[in-house]
């Protein structure tokens, strides 16, 4: 099996990118892996001594097949720098392996996800994949197909990204005129249809929500796992869209996690129930301002 190539988005938080580099060097696979680097250029004068930091670090990277290191001249933020990097790579390798610098993954998650990538590579119902649980549901299995795509530490293949619609308002009037907002935000739990309009109207950049329901109108799947392969240390006010609080932490498996192909292929209803079941219990007006009330005690004044 050949591996895929990974891409590493950066930007000015060079603390996190050493750790990402770190992590994925201790995964058996790195040294038979590509790694793609994309560094976003300073958006202010204020970013541009941690941009340089960052380079440095990434110019020292070892222990993969090979480096490339692509150094944006002008900040293009992260939304960009994903759509093109993610574009170019599998139009010229067929597939990818994606990570963000706020990102740890487990030693087996390089494994895990050439295994997932050779396994569905010829499964249109599937999409993509994802490495991250963040639920903590005991009942959710190793690994299930639902329809819906997390961001971090995700894989694809290029015949699934040309359904990527960058559009967002094609997307939500279709969404809309389907009459299906209410399933696109597990049965009204999460505002993901919020998210998307306001990414239409500029209040938002997302990629991400854009990717999910590229997927989600044509009704193709993400493979995902029910133990976490990635850690997002993120949520210390470092990112743009990470705020304060542990809401999304999640718990590194150190052991395999074996991919099975999984028949029929069709929507695991129990998985989604229990992510169902994780937003409204998270993402109540209750719980909210409970986690708002406990982080402004703490000093943290965050999102």
């Amino acid at each position: 099996m050949e591996t895929a190539p990974i891409i590493l988005f950066t930007y000015n938080r060079p603390a996190h990118t050493r750790r990402a580099l770190e992590s994925l060097r201790r995964n058996a696979l790195a040294a038979e892996s590509e790694l793609f680097v994309y560094s976003d250029a300073a958006r202010d004068e204020a970013d541009r001594e941690a941009v340089a930091e960052v380079r440095r670090i990434i110019h020292d990277a070892r222990g993969f097949k090979a480096v490339h290191i692509v150094e944006r001249d002008e900040n293009q933020g992260l939304a960009r720098n994903i759509i093109d990097g993610v574009t170019r790579v599998t139009d010229q390798y067929g597939r990818v392996i994606v990570l963000e610098d706020d990102l740890v993954v487990a030693p087996h998650f390089l494994r895990f996800m050439n295994d997932a990538l050779e396994t569905y590579k010829d499964e249109p119902q599937v999409g993509h994949i994802q490495a991250c649980d963040f639920t903590g549901d005991p009942s959710l299995p190793d690994t299930f197909l639902i329809l819906w795509t997390g961001s971090w530490g995700w894989a694809t293949w290029q015949r699934a990204w040309q359904h990527f619609n960058p559009d967002g308002k094609a997307l939500l009037a279709e969404l809309e005129r389907r009459k299906l907002t209410r399933r696109f935000d597990f049965d009204g739990k999460y505002g993901y249809t919020r998210m998307l309009r306001q990414q239409t109207e500029g209040k938002n950049n997302s990629w991400a929500i854009r990717w999910n329901a590229s997927l989600f109108l044509k009704g193709i799947l993400s493979l995902n796992t029910g133990r976490s392969l990635v850690q997002n240390t993120g949520f210390d006010g470092s990112g743009t869209n990470c705020g304060g609080g542990n809401l999304y932490q999640s718990r590194l498996c150190t052991t395999p996690i074996p991919v099975t192909k999984i028949s029929p292929v069709t929507e695991n209803r129990e998985a989604r129930a229990a992510y169902a079941h994780y937003y409204a219990r998270t993402n109540s007006f209750m719980a909210k301002a409970i986690r708002r009330l406990k982080r402004t005690l703490k000093g943290d004044f965050g999102a």
